[in-house]
């Protein structure tokens, strides 16, 4: 039996959301912005759950539709706050103290307000100055009820949508209820801290801090950590201000970030505008650990040959490293699935084709996809959703800066200060001396031998593909029906 309440709770915000955009706007021209506005509004009615889904959605640059992504981004910072005798009552719960034993100061109103917790300023007895992270009073309860109606749902979207038919509604929705259960729990948002931390210290990382926690005042909804003050991520200007190098900071976050997955098996695994800041020293300080990847050592020395071989252009070696990541099946015929993805064929320059040959290559590469039973573990979820991250914020932190020029300066970097250890972990003798930049151009659908090119030319040439796209949409809804081969009534192209 389905959890009732919960599913006739969501169909009464979605419901009418879905229908009155199919009888007002569907097939107009803000048809797709004004479906995720009212998605949006539901999403925020519906409560912790659909919100933090939402935010997992903002995150999605390049995989989820723009309207969709840049509506529900609004869900990051619009989250009413509890009001404070509430927290009050948790915190005092959780800690066995009244709020004023504990602390000198606590700040009535939040400086952050999110689906799972708020997060106030505060001063401890001594002067040390804190911020402390309260769990809403209700969210557990609400999310157990929310994730099992989710549950029930997915096996029925299996193949219904597009989208839902790739992703494997239910994996996915398992992989959310694993995040977000993991998120419930302050206590492994703290030994998170401490691993990554540590990682940071055994890499010799300096470009990055981790707020410390405090031991004694960390339980399941309350974490008090150390305050780390500088400025917003997405401050460019102020920090260019300040004499801050932007795009080394932009260096420094993803080299730490891609360190971390492929020598230690642990990484932030949320990073977002939200979750990062800038010190006045140009350090970047991590933030809320409530999401975090982890690797066992099978995995992660396969996500090792995994990213050497992207280095190499090895298109072999890359398939059976997903494999061993698990985003493949077992038994995957690797060349099969090389040649079904056309892998091994020239780029061709998507800048150069037509809308119909494009949709036509979507198509094809879905469809191959789903027939080698292609999935995406929990980890690559979370590195690629980061690396999407890191990639949107050079539009603002570095739009002029090489990209190839980066991936040699980092790959350099790898190859000098780790390339000893990872040759001896795959048993190799020797690395590649160089990144093979036929490989990233082609990555980047770049089919000409360019020698550079700026993350805002990058991006010119994804606006004309977008645009193409939403061209061949509109043209496909202006068709006239067309008759169905068997007869039968008519057909769409």
């Amino acid at each position: 039996m389905p959890p009732v309440g919960a599913v006739l709770r969501a169909l009464v915000h979605l419901g009418p959301a879905l229908a009155s955009w199919a009888v007002l706007e569907r097939g107009t021209a803000t048809s797709r912005r004004s479906l995720s506005r009212r998605l949006r509004r539901a999403f925020a009615a519906l409560g912790p759950t659909y919100v933090k889904l939402g935010q997992i959605v903002s995150a999605g640059d390049g995989v989820f539709p723009p309207e969709l992504v840049e509506e529900f981004r609004l869900l990051r910072d619009r989250v009413p706050a509890e009001p404070f005798p509430t927290v009050r009552r948790t915190v005092e719960e959780d800690l066995g103290l009244p709020i004023e034993a504990v602390f000198a100061e606590f700040d009535e109103e939040p400086i952050a307000a999110a689906s799972i917790a708020q997060v106030y300023r505060a001063r401890l007895h001594g002067g040390v100055g804190v911020v402390v992270k309260v769990q809403r009073s209700t969210v557990a309860s609400k999310v157990s009820e929310d994730v099992a109606a989710l549950a029930w749902a997915a096996p029925l979207l299996i193949g219904r949508i597009p989208v839902a038919s790739l992703a494997n509604p239910p994996a996915l929705v398992e992989l959310f209820a694993d995040t977000v259960t993991e998120e419930l729990d302050f206590r492994l948002e703290a030994a998170s801290m401490l691993d990554v931390a540590e990682v940071l210290w055994r890499a010799g990382q300096t470009a990055l801090v981790v707020p410390r926690p405090h031991p004694d005042l960390v339980t399941r909804r309350v974490l008090v950590m150390e305050r780390i003050e500088g400025f917003p991520w997405g401050d460019a200007a102020g920090m260019t201000a300040a004499g801050i190098d932007t795009a080394a900071v932009l260096r420094a976050a993803l080299i730490a970030f891609v360190e971390g997955a492929m020598l230690f098996g642990v990484f932030h695994g949320d990073l977002h505008g939200g979750n990062l800041m800038v010190e006045e020293d140009g350090t970047v300080a991590l933030l809320d650990f409530g999401i975090t990847g982890r690797l066992d050592e099978g995995r992660r020395l396969a996500f090792l040959r995994l990213m050497v071989a992207a280095t190499a252009n090895d298109v072999p070696a890359q398939v059976e490293a997903l494999r061993d990541l698990g985003a493949l099946p077992a038994d995957v015929d690797i060349a099969g699935i090389i040649d079904d993805l056309g892998l091994d064929r020239p780029v061709r320059d998507p800048t150069t084709m037509s809308a119909d040959e494009l949709a036509a290559e979507i198509r094809a590469i879905s469809a191959a996809l789903l027939g080698s039973g292609a999935r995406l573990p929990k980890e690559l979820m979370l590195f690629g959703k980061n690396l999407l991250f890191l990639n949107g914020a050079m539009a603002t932190m570095a739009p002029d800066v090489d990209i190839l020029g980066e991936v040699v300066a980092i790959t350099t970097y790898f190859a000098d200060r780790h390339g000893e250890r990872i040759a001896q972990e795959l048993g190799r003798t020797d690395l590649p001396a160089t990144v093979d930049l036929d490989g990233v151009r082609a990555a980047l659908g770049i089919a000409e031998p360019v020698e550079s090119i700026t993350y805002r030319e990058l991006q010119a040439r994804r606006e004309l593909i977008a645009r193409r796209m939403a061209a061949h949409r509109r043209d496909r809804r202006r068709r006239p029906p067309r008759p169905r081969p068997d007869g039968r009534g008519t057909s769409l192209p």
